[in-house]
């Protein structure tokens, strides 16, 4: 059945429940709405679309931040036959442009945030035929979200789409290149839910704390494993981890997805005595759940000391998987953290060569996937689409390596690896190795040119706040290291990540590559 159709059968079943919960920690907003308004909401808005001349097949372009009206504008959406297209907060108005342009967007729905990149672009995007504001003080140029919702009913449209039906474009998070448009089927969503709802056993009483952005699918998809059954989900505005905690305690929430940063964060919070966990009640907080980067093993043993009854689970996956659980560690894993996992539920895995013949246990090679929720392609796009799609299976671009058991771990991002007088350094080794120090907050190794070794590892060091460490102390806590794996060079800064955890290392890259005012040093 198509996506939509999971959300109507939960505004039957449970129609005075509460479906959405949103928190705003710096002004103490909450508001909430069952299953049935969120059911008559979409229907409202899908009948605005229609009347429109928004149809089957048609794109909308949505971007907006995180808020109790992201979902049913996305159900809206797709209640009509046509494509979401929801767009990464972070991209400037030019590259807001080339998205609407890519995907031939019809319409376009818009939050307060982006009014000002939506002016400076507004005369090269003519073509979009409808503007949507969601918010306040509506711009002349475009229809009030709010007014459109009063002027049409909340029956379901007469508009008949199928499972294999095209259903959303997601753009690639661009951390490796220009973002590509995906796209997904009702099947692929469909299959999200499945596999999510597989993997961590949501039932109808459970509650689930979303903080990353809509935007992205690893968010969105976590979310769809609560959908399945009709249970709750609080949007949360903010990420200090006061505000998680207050959250997870008032709300009763159950499972929690956090990225990396934000882990270390409540850690850190703990550790320092600003946040004391008495204060808080988490007994009820039975997962939490890591993805969209490499998780280094000593981050979880730390959780483990101050939460060592709750359940841990990570996992893997791309925009081009329809997100995550093609491959997830099972929380029946633990023992094997520092893995990505096993292939996910109705997932296949195989790790190849560069000839796409699988490689012998131990061995590192490019890891592929193949399973229900593999994206049909790039939009209008074959020949990059033939790059990443063969024979059913997805190329991940994500080099990785088996265990005797199976497991499988991952060694870092095909277009990451720094080589060094002919010798493959994985970066992702290094960074976790370095994380296990108590004064290192986040840590990115990038490969410097090099007139001798081609390229050599540039550790770039995010240090604790309140904590002092130079660049020798770390070179000495690298002794351990192989020689030829050790950094040649330490760099202070920020590390760069985008909304969904991602280092982004081609910042780094541009930032210091050619830059050779930092001390080099020879080890």
């Amino acid at each position: 059945m198509p996506i939509t159709e999971m959300l109507s059968r939960n505004a039957r079943m449970y129609p005075d429940e509460t479906a959405l919960i949103e928190r705003e920690p710096a002004t103490g907003g909450r508001r909430e709405i069952t299953w049935q308004e969120f059911e008559c909401l979409s229907n409202q808005f899908a009948n605005a679309l229609l009347a429109c001349g928004v149809g089957k097949g048609d794109k909308v372009v949505l971007l907006m931040m995180n808020c109790l009206e992201w979902l049913p504008v996305y159900f809206g959406i797709l209640k009509t036959g046509a494509l979401a297209v929801p767009l990464n907060f972070r991209f400037t108005a030019e590259e807001i442009r080339k998205c609407i342009g890519v995907a031939e967007a019809k319409a376009l729905v818009y939050g307060p945030e982006f009014r000002e990149r939506i002016d400076e672009i507004s005369e090269q995007i003519r073509r979009v035929e409808k503007l949507v504001f969601v918010g306040e003080n509506c711009p002349g140029k475009a229809e009030s979200y709010d007014e459109l919702l009063r002027q049409y009913p909340a029956d379901a449209p007469a508009v008949t789409f199928f499972d294999y039906d095209m259903a959303a474009i997601y753009f690639t998070s661009g951390t490796t290149g220009n973002p590509k448009p995906i796209l997904l089927t009702h099947d692929n969503l469909v299959s999200a839910c499945i596999t999510e709802n597989r993997h961590h056993l949501q039932t109808h009483q459970d509650n689930f704390v979303c903080i990353p952005p809509l935007y992205h699918t690893g968010a969105k998809m976590h979310w769809f494993g609560n959908l399945i059954v009709g249970s709750k989900a609080v949007i949360l505005r903010g990420v200090k981890p006061q505000w998680i905690l207050e959250t997870i305690s008032e709300e009763r929430a159950t499972i929690v997805w956090l990225l990396v940063p934000w882990a270390q964060d409540i850690l850190d919070a703990i550790e320092s005595g600003e946040v004391d966990l008495k204060n808080y009640h988490l007994e009820q907080w039975r997962l939490m759940h890591i993805g969209a980067q490499p998780v280094p093993p000593s981050l979880i043993k730390r959780w483990k000391k101050y939460f060592p009854d709750q359940m841990y689970d990570t996992n893997y996956g791309l925009s081009e998987s329809t997100g995550p659980g093609c491959v997830h560690l099972g929380i029946e894993n633990i023992h094997k953290v520092g893995a990505i996992g096993l292939p996910g539920f109705n997932w296949e895995a195989m790790i190849v060569d560069d000839n796409g013949c699988p490689v012998s246990k131990g061995k590192v090679g490019e890891l592929i996937v193949r399973g229900p929720g593999v994206m049909k392609g790039y939009y209008k796009n074959p020949e990059a689409t033939g790059d990443i799609l063969k024979d059913g299976w997805l190329y991940t671009g994500d080099m990785a390596q088996q265990d005797e058991d199976g497991f499988i771990y991952l060694v870092d991002r095909k277009k990451d690896v720094v080589i060094s007088g002919g010798e493959n350094i994985f970066p992702v080794e290094i960074e976790d190795f370095l994380q296990a120090h108590d004064d290192i907050k986040d840590v990115a190794v990038i490969g410097m040119p090099d007139n001798r070794l081609g390229e050599i590892p540039v550790a770039v060091v995010e240090v604790k706040s309140g904590r002092e460490l130079s660049q020798a102390m770390v070179i000495e806590f690298c002794m351990e290291l192989p020689r030829y794996k050790r950094p040649r060079m330490v760099i202070f800064d920020k590390i760069p990540r985008n909304p969904t955890g991602k280092i982004e290392k081609p910042k780094l890259r541009e930032k210091y590559c050619g830059k050779r005012e930092v001390l080099n040093l020879e080890i």
